[in-house]
């Protein structure tokens, strides 16, 4: 078996999202049945990009230029799943990203365990996207998408602290506010197939923000720091703007973050 950090690098050396989503399915199965066996597979170090392979399409586009439409219409359906298979697919980069980026930082091997099966569930979560895209003759791809997706990447690029509270910490966590939301548009439209699939992804994100809160708390406690006051520090450095509510404040608590963490950074201070 390679290397875990080479793994990683591959995933986001693939442009193809089923290419990419089938390639890190792979490397997870590789992986959980090495662990399984009682080996204790070698991490390496890698040279991923700054930003992961892309298919053509979708076109990326500033947020502002972003075509929005209303999600009671068919149309408007299509576009949400298609905004939230690109979400999937950036997940699916960020999860690799973040073993691949910080093999220099010693962790436990529990880390990798975690971010693993992260990266496999958001590749389930992509092709759910697609498959519900595809029975409405429509396609990743077939619209614009957001541009933007990346930058807490780049912008943490250095900083494993950084990365840990902005991702999972913030950004899936927004996920736990909106996706209820989501279902019942779905749910309304009695489309089952995307009431099933957004069901699945808004149970098992709840996991993915509870390793960010977890591996954060981890690396506070190794460097003495105040768990609440570093992440209010990172995110101030890290996040362009304000949070926003309202708060999925019980999945958020499930996941390990308590409200004390969030509800101050409402504000720009």
């Amino acid at each position: 078996m390679i290397a875990l950090a080479q793994m990683a690098e591959n995933v986001l050396r693939t442009a193809d999202g089923r290419e990419k989503t089938a390639l890190s399915h792979q490397y997870a199965a590789e992986w959980r049945a090495a662990r399984a066996a009682g080996e204790t597979p070698v991490i390496g170090t890698s040279n991923p990009p700054l930003r992961p392979a892309r298919p053509d399409r979708p076109e990326l586009l500033s947020p502002r230029d972003v075509p929005h439409r209303k999600p009671g219409s068919p149309e408007g359906r299509i576009a949400l799943l298609h905004a939230v298979a690109h979400i999937e697919l950036n997940a699916v980069d960020l999860h690799w990203d973040i073993i691949a980026r910080f093999t220099a930082i010693r962790m436990p091997m529990g880390f990798y365990d975690d971010w693993v099966n992260a990266a496999d569930d958001e590749s389930k979560h992509f092709n759910l996207m697609c498959d519900c895209l595809e029975a409405l003759d429509s396609h990743y791809g077939a619209l614009p998408a957001h541009a933007g997706m990346w930058r807490a990447a780049e912008d943490t690029v250095d900083d494993f602290m950084g990365r840990l509270a902005v991702v999972p910490m913030v950004l899936e966590a927004r996920g736990l506010d909106v996706t209820p939301n989501m279902i019942q548009v779905f749910k309304s439209a009695k489309a089952k197939q995307a009431v099933e699939a957004l069901e699945t992804i808004y149970a098992e994100e709840v996991a993915h923000v509870a390793y960010g809160s977890k591996w954060f708390h981890f690396l506070c406690g190794r460097h003495e720091l105040d768990p609440k006051e570093a992440f209010h520090g990172l995110v101030r450095k890290y996040f362009h703007g304000a949070l926003k509510s309202p708060f999925n404040e019980e999945k958020r608590a499930e996941a390990g973050i308590p409200p004390d963490f969030y509800w101050p950074l409402t504000e720009n201070l």
